[in-house]
């Protein structure tokens, strides 16, 4: 919004349509992205908190097999070590797309069955919560994603 919107001698004035249109398109990018996250940047936040819950659980699933005594402990270990490294992936990708959006991830405050977060973006602040049957769920949709991707690099390698 500038001083000449709502002036009415501006209108008087003569402009080019394709400044008044560069003009109108300027404003309303900056009035739809500015001030709201969206849809895909929400996605990213609530990826980048729930990987390093992955990781956490990989972990502690590898040391169980790895205690466990199991023939096949090196191949879970192996798959294991895989599923963490694409996490840490993503976690590195996501954190550098959503610096280059100037969108920062803070954690709040937890009551009994949700997790918050602050965000902070574009000047302005939103607070994001996740509750625990949430986040299990996308957890186990993500874990299952990942363990179809190294079964797909397994089949490649066996061709």
């Amino acid at each position: 919004m500038s001083k000449l919107n709502g002036n009415e001698r501006w209108k008087t004035k003569m402009l080019m349509t394709e400044h008044v249109e560069l003009y109108e398109q300027k404003d309303k990018e900056e009035g739809d992205s500015g001030k709201m996250l969206t849809t895909l940047e929400r996605t990213m936040v609530r990826d980048l908190i729930l990987l390093p819950y992955i990781d956490t659980m990989v972990s502690k699933s590898m040391q169980e097999v790895d205690r466990s005594g199991n023939m096949l402990t090196r191949t879970y270990l192996m798959a294991g070590r895989y599923i963490q490294n694409r996490v840490m992936q993503d976690t590195y990708r996501l954190q550098r797309e959503l610096k280059q959006r100037n969108i920062k991830v803070l954690e709040d405050e937890q009551e009994d069955f949700l997790l918050y977060y602050k965000i902070l973006f574009r000047g302005y602040q939103e607070r994001f919560g996740l509750t625990r049957d949430v986040m299990r769920t996308e957890i186990s949709l993500r874990l299952t994603r990942y363990t179809s991707e190294l079964g797909a690099v397994l089949r490649e390698q066996l061709k």
